[in-house]
């Protein structure tokens, strides 16, 4: 990767409950704490991502974030937050948001707003993650077009590659029709349990399906990243020495090296 643009990832599978917005914020806190300057972009109306990094969503929320860049009210560089890991930087979201897909309907190349936004600030960063809403509207769709790769969590647990058909789809149309570079970073295993015959089986069939894209790092069923969310922390300012923190500090690794 060049030092001059960031790389763009797309955390996505429009599953829920499937360690989407943990991985987005507990991977972009990871590349920080390896000094790789990080942006990570919530782009779900939920909201999660921010409030996991410690911001509620109060008026430096409400103020200035991802919905008023995409309708054109805001420049992305306004609403820029500085959380509390040095190298790592959030575009908050907003409730509001649900509200751009109908506003953005008539814009003229829609599917571009999120790319167009980004062109002023992946100089910036090393990494910008995108973590998107657990549907293919047009959020996750302005996502996979900004994207250089998409990242897809996939938790083991029964029906694990259930859907997984329709975001793939997805993928390759949009490869088709508005981003040409897409491509599929990795997939990577959530909630794995070693002990568990079914942990085992979702790994082996997801490694049969997608063989060498799936990443060596899986990561484990571990009490304190459930936690750290509600702390309003990443698991690396939450509990550096869990097995959470360990997991997603190997996963950034692998991202850099691969990148």
């Amino acid at each position: 990767m060049s030092d001059s643009v960031g790389q763009v990832i797309a955390i996505s599978n429009q599953k829920g409950g499937v360690g989407k917005t943990t991985t987005a914020v507990n991977l972009a806190a990871s590349l920080a704490v390896a000094e790789q300057k990080t942006l990570l972009i919530d782009m779900d109306p939920q909201a999660n991502a921010t409030q996991g990094c410690g911001f509620q969503n109060g008026n430096e929320v409400e103020g200035g974030n991802v919905y008023h860049t995409l309708i054109g009210q805001k420049e992305p560089k306004e609403v820029i937050l500085q959380t509390k890991i040095s190298y790592l930087s959030l575009i908050p979201s907003h409730i509001n948001l649900t509200g751009a897909e109908v506003e953005m309907v008539n814009m003229i190349a829609r599917e571009q707003k999120l790319d167009g936004l980004l062109n002023q600030v992946k100089k910036d960063y090393s990494y910008i993650i995108l973590d998107c809403p657990p549907s293919l509207g047009l959020l996750t769709i302005n996502a996979l077009t900004a994207a250089d790769s998409v990242l897809i969590p996939i938790q083991c647990e029964y029906y694990a590659l259930e859907g997984l058909g329709k975001l793939l789809n997805t993928v390759r149309q949009i490869q088709r029709h508005l981003n040409p570079k897409l491509q599929i970073a990795g997939v990577l295993l959530t909630m794995f349990d070693g002990r568990l015959n079914l942990s085992r089986q979702v790994a082996s069939e997801v490694k049969s399906y997608f063989g060498n894209k799936v990443y060596k790092t899986s990561i484990s069923r571990n009490v304190r990243l459930a936690e750290a969310p509600s702390h309003g922390q990443p698991i690396v300012l939450y509990d550096i020495l869990s097995q959470g923190s360990q997991d997603y500090m190997s996963l950034a690794g692998e991202v850099i090296n691969n990148g």
